[in-house]
């Protein structure tokens, strides 16, 4: 009886028909938007990791080369030597809460993006960032000017993103806004375009900038 009443429902009224439809296309579109967005952030993600591994692989390697060569270490320069370590000592302190920023970052914004629980997820993103520029006020005067710049720049980079996604679930909340439809997807391209496309590109300057820069001063400190 039910099934009948809603059958002849809709073909009375071929407006809800439609409406239903294109409700269901709508949602099934969402669904296979987000696994689409999601699974593209992942895959950037391993690139970035994979290039900063690499970094420290090289760094590592060039530090065994030169302590097993008696002849490079007879004739190192200590000072140069003393700069070198302190100076690769201030990237092995903010780097890995770069990198971290940016994981929790992205956990938070894929949250916000499938309008899942973020929980903590939030938090943990705007705790991090605040550690990251702590640090980076520490290490300050031991970094490159162009890594210090470029550092800053990312986190502030990963705090708008942070904002424009806490904006976007302050709108969800007061979806009866007339305005609210069109600054959700403002909001949502905006975290899209700071996290996915400057951030990205800005990790891959730094991890490039970092093995530049200690692998030509490990060499001037090698002799």
């Amino acid at each position: 009886m039910e099934t009948d009443y809603l059958f002849n429902l809709l073909n009375d009224n071929p407006l809800l028909l439609l409406i239903a439809v294109t409700a269901l296309a709508v949602a099934i579109y969402a669904v296979i938007s987000g696994s689409l967005a999601r699974r593209k952030m992942a895959e950037q993600n391993n690139v970035v990791k994979y290039r900063v591994d690499s970094l420290w692989k090289d760094i590592n390697a060039w530090q065994a080369s030169q302590f097993s060569s008696p002849v490079t270490a007879n004739h190192q320069d200590a000072n140069a030597g003393e700069r070198y370590a302190t100076e690769k000592s201030a990237y092995d302190a903010i780097w890995p809460l770069v990198w971290s920023l940016h994981d929790k970052l992205g956990m938070f914004l894929r949250a916000v993006e499938s309008d899942d629980n973020t929980g903590e997820l939030r938090l943990e993103a705007r705790n991090a960032a605040l550690e990251a520029r702590k640090v980076l006020n520490r290490v300050r005067p031991f970094c490159h000017a162009d890594i210090d710049e470029l550092v800053t720049q990312l986190i502030d980079n990963h705090i708008k993103a942070h904002l424009a996604a806490c904006h976007l679930m302050d709108l969800r909340k007061d979806s009866l806004a007339s305005s609210s439809s069109h600054e959700m997807a403002v909001q949502k391209e905006k975290f899209h375009m700071l996290y996915d496309g400057q951030a990205k590109e800005m990790l891959n300057q730094l991890v490039t900038l970092i093995r530049r820069r200690m692998l030509s001063q490990g060499t001037s400190a090698g002799g």
